[in-house]
């Protein structure tokens, strides 16, 4: 590279390259009048009565040296943002929460720190996605000033993972949640590793961590898995509780090995889930690892993790409670253009099923986020 330099920077080879690509292209002329030059350099270069040694010459040097300064230009890095420079644009990790009345560490954001480092340390190739949609509606950070909430997001890639997004959102004591959702490179054929931990006031808790399946069928994915997280869910029976099939099946995308729990013991989530969290996403990254990858199948695993985007979007709590912080459509698009960011929204008008994750009310009772009857969760 450092030949092509030197001979870049040579005045015959430079000038012979710069005219070379204003024959090609005029706005590649540089300095005062630069487009007059152009054209007039341009004529002279290529004369009928140019002395054509001097113009066998000039050829010889563009022929060699643009080649190869544009296949060095291709090894060139692209410029992109580090993994703790994406972590970083807004904080992260917060040592505090935004309601300064709260002097309590935030509660999830070991959580949030364990696994960025267990990414940087394990995974291959690990890039930064950004979190945007093709409106250009960021979903990095938003606030909410007034009411003290505020929400950030990040997103990533690696060669085992097409899509990790984490999420921590912090409304003082009275919420705090984080989320996260890996979804294996679609050559695998694997379970989502989907991750769910809130608090309300400290006082009530709910945990799911799960390997969540994509088909109906264990056996249907690349390798079974059920029996590599049973010993880690039977060390924890204060994480062996079920779901109400009032709001999901269980059957559907949820696997029979889930952490699930609700509790009032903050020194469970310390003492209990932390370690199982722990070993859950390091027993997934182990499941990819040994699975051969099919990449014939690729097709049919998008098919199916767009059913599961679409069923969790249609009953995922931010709906409601990001409308009321951030407004409808911020909240619409971030869970259907981020969250789950190949599902199919609904029909106008369609009455969303019911969600009991934020601990409220059915939806259509007083003081719930959104509108309708209790219904049985449908199949995508």
């Amino acid at each position: 590279m450092k030949a092509v330099q030197l001979l870049l920077l040579s005045p015959a080879a430079a000038w012979a390259y710069t005219l070379h690509h204003q024959q090609r292209n005029p706005l590649f002329a540089v300095g005062r009048d630069a487009q007059r030059r152009t054209r007039s350099s341009v004529q002279s270069l290529y004369k009928s009565n140019v002395d054509s040694s001097a113009r066998d010459i000039l050829t010889e040097i563009i022929s060699k040296t643009i080649p190869a300064a544009e296949e060095e230009s291709k090894l060139l890095p692209k410029i992109t943002r580090s993994v703790r420079e994406a972590e970083a644009e807004h904080g992260m990790p917060w040592k505090s929460s935004i309601d300064s009345n709260v002097k309590d560490e935030l509660l999830y954001m070991p959580f949030w720190e364990w696994q960025m480092n267990f990414m940087e340390e394990n995974l291959t190739d690990l890039e930064v996605v950004e979190c945007q949609n093709n409106k250009g509606t960021d979903f990095s950070f938003n606030v909410n000033e007034k009411r003290k909430a505020r929400i950030v997001n990040c997103c990533f890639s690696s060669k085992e993972y097409s899509k990790i997004r984490m999420t921590y959102y912090d409304a003082g004591d009275t919420t705090q949640v984080f989320n996260a959702v890996w979804y294996p490179n679609p050559e695998y054929n694997l379970p989502v590793l989907g991750i769910d931990l809130l608090a309300f006031n400290r006082k009530k808790f709910l945990a799911i961590v799960d390997f969540q399946p994509i088909h109906d069928e264990e056996q249907d994915h690349g390798a079974t898995y059920e029996h590599l997280i049973e010993p880690i869910r039977e060390n924890y029976e204060s994480l062996k509780g079920r779901m109400s099939s009032k709001f999901y099946d269980e059957t559907q995308h949820f696997s029979q090995q889930m952490l699930f729990a609700r509790f009032d013991d903050e020194n469970i989530v310390s003492r209990d889930l932390f370690p199982a969290f722990r070993g859950y996403v390091q027993t997934h990254l182990d499941l990819i690892r040994n699975t051969e990858p099919k990449p014939e199948q690729t097709e049919m695993v998008l098919s199916k993790v767009k059913a599961y985007d679409t069923y969790s979007a249609d009953r995922d709590p931010a709906t409601g409670l990001f409308a009321a912080m951030y407004g409808k459509e911020w909240a619409e698009d971030f869970v259907h253009d981020f969250l789950f960011s190949t599902s199919e929204r609904p029909a106008e008008g369609a009455i969303p099923p019911p969600n009991p994750f934020m601990g409220g009310p059915p939806r259509g009772a007083p003081g719930a986020p959104g509108g309708g009857p209790p219904q049985q969760a449908q199949r995508p």
